[in-house]
């Protein structure tokens, strides 16, 4: 795998995870960086689940918060870093409490954290913009701050797949390109 920034798109249960990490078992040493947090005990399973479906030898850090500084400091033993993923991330950021930080300048950050690395990137993150408009301002401003988060990342990004039911496809190749429009 030449280094590369791949973005993994869709909505929730699509097969996103499961996609990112079949991109990395191509690939020797991974990093697995998880973004969630066991809140409650559902929360708590799930986190299990997603554990024990990776590979034993693959090393996870868990950061919840402060990405672009963990990831500044990823050694290049790593071959690929797996990011699961932007949504968490993008609510852990918004609902800090007295420390909220702006979740596009902090999608800056991390690309340049990239940039500065050697390894792949496989970037897990929910396309959130196809539903209902939630009903609630910090309901809009989430899903506003992941969509532009999320167009900042598939600009960069050396592929985009967007994930339908447990299928992959490759936005890349369909044409897809951004739209000429002056930003987020």
């Amino acid at each position: 795998m030449t280094r590369e920034l791949v973005l993994v798109l869709g909505g929730a249960r699509a097969g996103k995870s499961a996609f990112a990490q079949g991109l990395a078992e191509k690939v020797g040493n991974v990093l697995f960086v998880a973004t969630a947090e066991a809140g409650d005990a559902e929360m708590a399973e799930r986190i299990a689940r997603h554990r024990a479906s990776r590979p034993a030898h693959w090393v996870t850090l868990e950061e919840p918060l402060n990405l672009p500084a963990a990831l500044a400091k990823t050694p290049p033993s790593y071959d690929a870093v797996i990011l699961d993923c932007l949504t968490l991330w993008v609510s852990n950021l918004l609902l800090q409490e007295n420390q909220a930080r702006d979740p596009v300048t902090e999608a800056e950050r991390l690309l340049e954290a990239y940039e500065e690395g050697t390894a792949s990137w496989i970037v897990v993150s929910n396309e959130v913009g196809l539903g209902l408009v939630p009903p609630t301002p910090l309901g809009r401003e989430y899903r506003d701050a992941l969509g532009r988060v999320n167009q900042i990342v598939a600009r960069r990004a050396d592929r985009v797949y967007l994930m339908v039911a447990g299928l992959a496809m490759d936005l890349k190749s369909l044409g897809a390109r951004p739209a000429d429009t002056p930003g987020p």
